[in-house]
């Protein structure tokens, strides 16, 4: 019998797989966050717990992960496609709107957190450029986790939600000169001398110029050739190919800003947020959906296989009281932090304990300092381990912070708004052809929103062209149909020729949505007895009206009174429909 040491990755990959399938469906039933399942998953499938008692019981080999290493990489992706998938969320004027969070609050939390947890670490004996490279990395929180408990709780869109993103976001920012100051710090105790001003300077300076060109070659490429990329690519009307582009372009983009120094993660938010300027937004975000919802599943499996307990075991007290003391440092920073930017105190308070966890850069700057000789290995370890039991914490904090914030705001009669989408409220016109241009022009004279959708790219291109909001999608898929704002969608309108597409679109918008109207041009009466029968509100026959009008003209011809000719068209129009619903009904 093969040994499982012999599988390789293909053995983690078959664990954290059939994981997932035990995982999602227990946590979904005891309505627990999917985050914590992940991360207990990792503590005791890890290296640290089932994975020593191998030695002594070697069938617990095919159910252990090992490979630390090889599931962080992919993990890190999994932090790359969540951001790719914000990016989609936001636009540049979007952006430019939370300026003063990203660059205020941000900042500002980065900064005084980073100096409170650093003297800290000082208080304690350890040295001054080993507190501050401490300080800096625990004062970083868990885009990953945070984000994923905002999108389970479906409040990214909120204004509490955008503020706690604009906070991340300016942690993810803070990257550059945290990783540049592990180096200067590094060199400095390679050549025993000590950290001059001038020197800081340089440094920051040559960090800054790499990053602000990374950004501006990703922003350049994007411009000029992303949105002609994915116009060619989806005129192929091949889905394995656009799935290919989007991870080309998730992918390329996340390594070019991690070769420049940036973390991969900001890279692919750079991409996602040109990609939201344009009509290909809502598919890409649907397609990338499952990639990003799995690989965010070895990451936080990745963080609960660092927690070692017997480190725990060694030094239990210190462990809580650093984790708890760690945690009450940030929130207590954070809280007057927000208050003073505005921010409710409800909100404050939520933003504070949801924000007062560690973060996954954690690991790579810990494990860099240790590298370098900035601290010892007893205090790198400890340090992952106060960082690894804090974003074990961040689920439960999240929820103290929703009760906190709560309670609060029902005190102080204040609430947590939802930011307008732009997509809410539009009539859905599925094609934009000729029969879809004018039931788009003719609504929008009458001060009706539509949004319009196409599968192609020349129509799309043409239609936003003239002025008219048309995106590119498969309306046929419920999770773009929700993108595209169906749950607020006054009506539904499907005019394209394909027989097949409209009969798939017209099933999927009715399990969507029972009630909204749904208006359909169909071929002939047998098309238009299956779009009844698939929940079609009312079905427009080609055939048949193109018969009634040639009647109207006919009738005005051989001069038949105009009120008479009008009812003799309305009694055919409602025997023809009674005949087709008839035939429902029959099947």
């Amino acid at each position: 019998m093969t040994d499982a040491s012999h599988l390789g990755f293909y053995r983690e990959t078959l664990i954290f797989l059939g994981t997932a399938g035990v995982v999602l469906p227990l946590m979904t039933r005891f309505r627990v966050s999917p985050v914590v399942g992940f991360l207990v998953a990792g503590l005791l499938l890890g290296p640290n717990s089932a994975g020593r008692l191998t030695e002594y019981l070697p069938f617990l080999g095919w159910f252990t992960i090992s490979s630390q290493e090889a599931v962080d990489q992919l993990a890190e992706l999994g932090v790359a496609f969540l951001l790719f998938n914000i990016g989609l969320e936001l636009s540049l004027d979007r952006l430019w709107t939370m300026r003063r969070v990203v660059f205020g609050l941000g900042m500002a939390q980065v900064v005084l957190t980073t100096v409170a947890i650093a003297l800290t670490a000082w208080l304690f004996g350890n040295p001054i450029d080993a507190s501050l490279v401490i300080g800096a990395c625990l004062a970083l929180s868990s885009t990953a986790i945070v984000l994923q408990l905002l999108a389970d709780q479906r409040r990214l869109t909120t204004i509490s939600g955008r503020n706690i993103f604009g906070v991340l976001l300016a942690q993810d920012l803070a990257v550059v000169p945290i990783l540049f100051l592990i180096v200067v710090f590094g060199d400095a105790t390679a050549d025993g001398h000590s950290v001059s001003v001038g020197r800081v300077l340089g440094g920051l300076g040559t960090a800054l110029l790499q990053a602000v060109a990374a950004i501006g070659l990703i922003v350049g490429f994007g411009r000029l050739i992303l949105r002609r990329l994915f116009r060619q690519v989806a005129h192929t009307q091949n889905r394995e190919l656009f799935m290919a582009t989007i991870l080309f372009v998730v992918v390329g983009t996340s390594l070019v800003t991690r070769f420049a120094g940036l973390s991969m993660a900001l890279g692919a938010f750079l991409a996602g947020l040109l990609l939201a300027e344009t009509e290909f937004r809502r598919q890409v975000a649907v397609d990338i959906e499952p990639f990003k919802g799995l690989l965010l599943g070895l990451f936080f499996i990745s963080v609960g296989m660092r927690i070692d307990p017997a480190a725990i075991a060694a030094y239990p007290v210190m462990v809580v009281v650093s984790v708890v003391g760690m945690t009450a440092l940030k929130a207590a920073v954070m809280a007057p932090l927000a208050r003073a930017f505005g921010i409710p105190w409800p909100r404050a308070l939520e933003a504070a304990l949801l924000l007062a966890g560690g973060g996954e850069f954690a690991f790579l700057v810990l494990s860099m300092a240790g590298s370098s000789g900035l601290t010892s290995r007893e205090v790198e370890q400890f340090m992952l381990l106060v960082a690894s039991g804090t974003m074990l914490l961040t689920p439960l904090l999240a929820k103290m912070g929703r009760r906190v914030g709560t309670r609060a705001g029902a005190a102080t009669a204040g609430g947590d708004a939802v930011l307008p989408d732009a997509t809410s409220g539009r009539v859905l016109v599925v094609g934009h052809g000729r029969v879809g241009r004018l039931i788009d022009e003719v609504l929008a004279a009458e001060n009706f929103d539509c949004l319009v959708i196409d599968r192609d790219a020349d129509l799309v291109r043409r239609g936003r062209e003239r002025g008219r909001e048309v995106v590119f999608g498969d309306a046929a898929r419920a999770g773009f149909l929700r993108r595209c704002g169906l749950a607020e969608a006054p009506a539904v309108i499907l005019t394209m020729h394909d027989p097949a597409a409209a009969e798939a679109i017209v099933t999927a918008v009715r399990a969507e949505r029972p009630d909204v109207p749904i208006i359909v041009r169909a071929q002939d009466a047998d098309h238009a007895v299956r779009l009844f029968a698939r929940g079609a509100s009312h079905v427009i026959p080609e055939a048949f009206e193109t018969s009634l009008e040639l009647l109207d003209r006919a009738l005005g011809a051989l001069g038949v009174a105009e009120d008479r000719a009008r009812s003799l068209l309305a009694d055919r129009r409602t025997e023809m429909m009674r005949f087709l619903r008839r035939e429902v009904s029959a099947d």
